[in-house]
């Protein structure tokens, strides 16, 4: 096809650039002039003149302002039909880029959900074949360029450009081969909103406009740049006479389409010129016909990527430039990439740009406000563990990335979650390396803007409606996501039937990713996905049973069924269909019996969870039948209380709960199948009863069945249901009255001739009279203006003093507890129980009585706990002491005394009480050092406390003498003096007085004799202790000490008391002396008779005469010394000068 010149066209290029054109320096200089106009708070944007370094870019926090929210699917404008589907396979285009990893450091978190197969990859046959048949007949050449839009345009090598129609049909072949040759191959495509109009860029800088209804060129453009620069880019704005293109110089041109006198034209000015920064990549802000009248659309913005930074412009209604972002430091091969979109934030819809060079994707979010001016805000980054060539937008919250080695990324904007990566290899992707190097024109282009060249493949990839087309070598594919729909039976074809049905769940519950094909209201969306799950199901149940094995061991058909069974009950229920799994399903599991237990055992989790209702009446049948036959009782009674057993036949649930001594699943079917409260009841009675009665200890058995009693009686007094929930309030007081009338029933109705009055009150109070009475206090708590029910409390009441004070079987204890019960009760406001004060002076004699010393401590104890509920109102005070101290019950003594501030008293209630005598100590102390007491008091305590002070050395010295020297500093020299035993003294003064007792010696302040006195006694009863003392004694005379020492003969202790003096020569005498009287010993003993301890002792006491020489040698002068060691020498050679050395048994020695 022979192209002709438009009329007036001009054939050459200028060899000039536009003279309307701004540098990027005045592109700078704008900026700040109208800096006023923009709010770097807002943008959150270093200025241009200071960029950020990539750390700190990458570092920074950018959470969104709000999450996304589901857009309009009108407002998407998916095109879900379903294009001429073929799986393909061949091998990379060596053409195909670098393929080399970079090793990242940050890396996009692994996807946990369960997403199936997001995207769909087909070959498009029919616009495949036909290009391959064009370069073959009409030498077309290799395909170079796509853009799509309703119609499908394919640019070649050879000048020539494709037109195909939805239904891949050749409608056009616009251009010829000879113009071709003449401009070079299409290097860039671009389609208008309407379809009518193509440009068409190519690789020796010109460009052409065709109209695409009737194929006729309309212009043809050679001065709109620079010559000898490809064109990389050509855009049509969203104003059909308006489009951008970028040439391999980096710069970026406006061109305007002008028909004036019906001649057409074409003005073009410089937006950014390539002299101060190559821009590479431009994206005009395109908006549906929907968003039109966007108020932003009205400044018609446009993005560029130049190898530095990011330029946001607005065209209208004049030139302004709104953002600039620098990129900071990366690798200078990664190709800048743009991308716009609309999406709702906040609750409104506003553009978004995409934009990333690397492996980092930023969001920037672009809004006007009412002054008209546009503000960005940052949104969270994306960052990516490879290299990015692509970044398209499929919807407003799914975008698809291809890294370098042609890997398909789809990824969720907003949790940016990996949903799906496929290899796309077989496309045979067409790169634009050699238009990014012009070698059409020469290859004067720079090495940076080369180097993007490699791996840039912004021609071959453009999308439309939702779908994503890819131009390969010899092909051409189409990428869509798959509808929720063709997801869910994309895996059952797999046989992933489990992972089906967890998809679909998750579009049921709107937690899917890039859902696409769902419509209408939640509802009904809702209704549609439950549809296709119950036939999945279904289909899941037979496929199921058709796959067991049929030979092999039980644990295998076991396991087989455990996979499958409970995912099928867990889907129904969660659909909320109990009509198909009790029907169909349970139908089907039915005819396997493995597959029958395992599904009844499934449904045990949600029966005691109570998210199951309605189960019918065959299935609870057989569910109690398989749980008994398997013997899990305990589950069988949990399943019960959770059950509407209405249904079944009640007497033979209760027979096999009786049976199997399910005591809380039988009491359950008499109240919730019979409203029957009181027969349970009684068959726990009848089993309790009869050993309490005869005296004998229940088994375990009984125990527990006594416990539940209690608890159940308690349950049906307060209102509750047994064992779980609630009574109905219409019941609530219908029960109440049945159990209280049940308990004070006069016999039993099957009793025999010579049973007891009242026997339920008194199985009860011998089983556990403690908890019996909690059990009532709970209920009389509920008791407030109830007339019939104040009745029933002093009936009780009445009864249980009858039973137990007339009736001897009860132990102090539990009489106790019963009193301590009705003071409480008689202690409350508003009290209307009565009962007689001479009962409470029965108690008191019963339990103070002489004549019964056993259970002394429980006696005291049980009246303890009846003063202090407040029964002490009840007894006169005097009397209560007397008989108290006459049982020597010391701790109601110590209750009396404090309640009548008489601390003193106290003191003698610890020393008689033989448990807590020892507590005496810290009680005197606390009195005498706490706040809250007044001075009066603490001088009683005090003059007590000294009156008693024998007793408490005799109790224990060392916690005596610690009290004496806080609270008795004054007094201890007249102490010391009435202590008539002196070992008690002793004991006394050396608690006192030896710091390693742990009293504070800076309390202490006596005079010498004290000390002495008690170093004499300590000579006297532990003189093996008094060498120690001595050196750890802080203050003590040396002279009277040393004759108190030499006088108890302690040579050892002498020793040190006179060379701590100083008198060496002294203390060398009483070492010497005793040498001496040891060697004379040993030379006047048979032989026969000594023994190796008295030479052991010898030479102890000459090595410690020794240690005496030598450390004081170096402070005497040598006629000193000589003092010393010449007599020490002579008394050791004293023997053998007396015996000889022969006749000496130890002269070796």
């Amino acid at each position: 096809m022979e192209l002709e010149p438009e009329p007036g066209a001009e054939p050459e290029p200028c060899p000039e650039p536009p003279a309307h054109h701004l540098s990027v320096a005045e592109l700078d200089r704008e900026l700040d002039s109208r800096s006023e106009l923009i709010d770097d708070k807002e943008f959150d944007i270093p200025q241009v003149d200071t960029p950020p370094t990539l750390e700190s870019i990458l570092n920074e926090t950018d959470d969104e302002e709000e999450s996304f929210v589901l857009e309009d699917p009108f407002l998407l404008n998916i095109d879900n039909t379903d294009t001429h589907s073929y799986d393909t396979s061949s091998v990379a285009s060596s053409d195909s880029g670098d393929r080399t990893h970079l090793k990242r450091k940050k890396k996009l978190h692994d996807s946990l959900s369960l997403h199936g197969s997001v995207i769909r990859l087909s070959l498009l046959k029919g616009i495949s074949a036909q290009i391959v048949s064009a370069a073959d007949k009409v030498d077309a050449g290799l395909p170079t360029a796509i853009a799509a839009s309703n119609l499908i345009a394919v640019g070649t090598s050879h000048g020539l450009a494709l037109i195909f129609d939805q239904n891949q049909a050749l409608r056009l072949c616009l251009g010829s081969t000879a113009v071709g040759a003449q401009y070079g191959a299409i290097s860039a495509l671009s389609i208008n909103n309407d379809c009518s109009r193509l440009l068409c860029g190519f690789a020796k800088g010109q460009i052409t406009m065709w109209d695409l209804a009737s194929g006729k060129l309309l212009r043809s453009i050679t001065d709109a740049h620079p010559p000898g620069t490809a064109i990389l880019h050509i855009k049509f704005t969203d104003d059909p006479t308006l489009a951008i293109c970028n040439d391999s110089g980096g710069s970026v041109f406006e061109l305007s389409f002008k028909r004036v006198m019906g001649v057409r034209t074409c003005e073009s000015r410089c937006l950014f010129s390539g002299s101060k920064g190559e821009v590479c990549c431009i994206e005009p802000l395109h908006a549906k016909v929907e968003l039109r009248d966007h108020p932003i659309t009205q400044y018609s913005l446009l993005a560029m990527a130049s190898l530095t930074k990011i330029l946001v412009i607005g065209l209208k209604p004049s030139l302004k430039v709104w953002m600039t972002f620098p990129y900071g430091r990366m690798d200078p091969s990664s190709v800048p990439l743009l991308a716009w979109h609309f999406v709702a934030v906040q609750n409104s819809v506003n553009p978004m740009l995409a934009f990333c060079r690397g492996d980092v994707v930023h969001f920037l979010l672009v809004k006007r406000d009412d002054s008209g001016a546009i503000h960005v805000t940052k949104q969270r980054q994306l960052h990516l563990h490879y290299d990015l060539i692509n970044f398209t937008w499929i919807n407003s919250r799914t975008a698809v990335l291809l890294d370098s080695v042609e890997k398909l990324h789809v990824i969720d904007r907003q949790t940016q979650e990996e949903l799906e990566t496929i290899e796309i290899s077989e496309v045979q992707l067409v790169y634009n390396s050699s238009h990014f190097k012009s070698l059409a024109t020469g290859g004067n282009v720079s090495e940076a803007l080369a180097l993007v060249g490699e791996k840039a493949c912004y021609q071959s990839i453009s999308s439309c409606g939702g779908q994503i087309f890819y131009l390969g070598t010899k092909s051409v594919h189409v990428m869509t996501l798959r509808s929720w729909r063709e997801r869910v039976d994309h895996l059952l074809k797999q046989e992933r039937l489990t992972d089906a049905l967890a998809l679909a769940w998750s579009f049921h519950e709107g937690k899917a990713k890039a859902v696409v094909g769902l419509s209408g209201d939640t509802s009904k969306r809702k209704a549609v996905i439950a549809d296709r799950m119950v036939e999945v199901l279904l289909h899941y149940a037979d496929r199921t049973l058709k796959k067991c094995p049929d030979q092999g061991k039980i644990q295998v058909m076991e396991q087989h069924f455990q996979d499958v069974v409970p995912v099928i009950v867990d889907y129904c229920l969660l659909l909320q269909r109990t009509d198909l799994l009790f029907n169909q399903i349970y139908d089907k599991m039915s005819e396997n019996s493995v597959a029958k237990g395992i599904f009844l055992e499934c449904l045990e989790p949600y029966i005691l969870s109570d998210k199951l209702m309605g189960i019918t009446a065959q299935v609870m049948k057989d569910l109690l039948l398989h749980f008994q036959d398997k013997n899990r009782l305990e589950n069988l009674e949990a399943c019960i209380v959770h059950m509407d057993i209405t249904s079944l036949d009640i007497q033979q649930v209760v027979q096999l709960c009786w049976e199997n001594r399910l005591y809380d699943a039988m009491i359950y079917v008499y109240n919730s199948g019979m409203n029957d409260f009181i027969s349970p009841m009684e068959k726990l009675f009848k089993v309790i009863a009869p050993p309490l009665n005869a005296g004998k200890s229940l088994t375990d058995e009984q125990v527990v069945m006594g416990n539940k009693l209690l608890v159940y009686i308690s349950c049906c007094l307060a209102g509750r249901a047994y064992p779980l929930g609630d009574i109905p309030e219409d019941l609530v007081p219908l029960v109440k009255n049945q159990v209280f009338e049940f308990l004070i029933r006069l016999h039993s109705a099957e009793g025999s001739v010579d049973e007891e009055v009242y026997p339920y009150i008194c199985t009860l109070l011998h089983f556990d009279t403690r908890e019996f009475l909690n059990v009532l206090a709970l209920t009389f708590e509920d008791f407030k203006n109830d007339k019939q029910a104040v009745e029933y409390q002093q009936r009780i009441v009445d009864i249980l003093l009858k039973v137990m004070v007339e009736n001897s079987d009860f132990t102090p204890s539990q009489v106790g507890c019963l009193f301590t019960f009705l003071a409480r009760q008689l202690a409350k406001p508003n009290n209307t129980l009565f009962v007689n004060r001479t009962l409470f002076d029965q108690v008191l004699e019963f339990l103070c009585s002489p004549d019964d010393d056993s259970r002394h401590s429980e006696r005291q104890q049980v009246l303890l706990e009846l003063l202090q509920a407040g029964g002490i109102v009840q007894f006169e005070e005097n009397r209560l002491i007397q008989m108290a101290e006459k049982a020597e019950f010391y701790q109601i003594c110590e209750f009396m005394y404090e309640r009548e501030l008489r601390y003193d008293k106290i003191i003698g209630c610890y020393l008689r009480d033989p448990v807590r005598k020892e507590e005496v100590f810290n009680y005197i102390h606390n009195i005498l050092s706490m706040p809250g007491y007044s001075a009066e008091e603490k001088q009683l305590v005090w003059h007590k406390a000294l009156e008693h002070i024998e007793e408490l050395l005799l109790l224990s010295p060392c916690k005596a003498a610690d009290l004496v020297a806080i609270h008795f500093n004054e007094q201890i020299e007249s102490i010391i003096t009435n202590l008539q035993d002196p070992f008690l003294l002793f004991q006394f003064l050396k608690s006192l007085l030896d710091p390693r007792e742990g009293v504070n010696q800076d309390l202490i302040h006596l005079p010498p004799c004290i000390t002495e006195q008690f170093i004499e006694l300590l000579c006297q009863y532990n003189p093996e202790q008094v060498l120690d003392t001595l050196k750890v004694l802080e203050c003590c005379r040396l002279e009277e000490t040393i004759q108190i020492t030499q006088k108890h003969q302690l040579h050892e202790a002498s020793l040190y008391l006179l060379e701590k003096k100083g008198d060496i020569h002294g203390a060398f005498l009483v070492m010497l002396e005793r040498l001496q009287s040891k060697l004379l010993m040993l030379t006047q003993e048979d032989e026969s008779l000594s023994d190796l301890s008295l030479l052991e002792n010898i030479e102890d006491t000459l090595m410690k005469t020794i240690a005496l020489c030598q450390r004081n040698s170096h402070n005497l002068d040598q006629q000193q010394q000589e003092a010393l060691w010449f007599p020490l020498l002579e008394a050791m050679m004293s023997p053998q000068k007396s015996s000889g050395s022969s006749q000496c048994p130890y002269s070796e020695y």
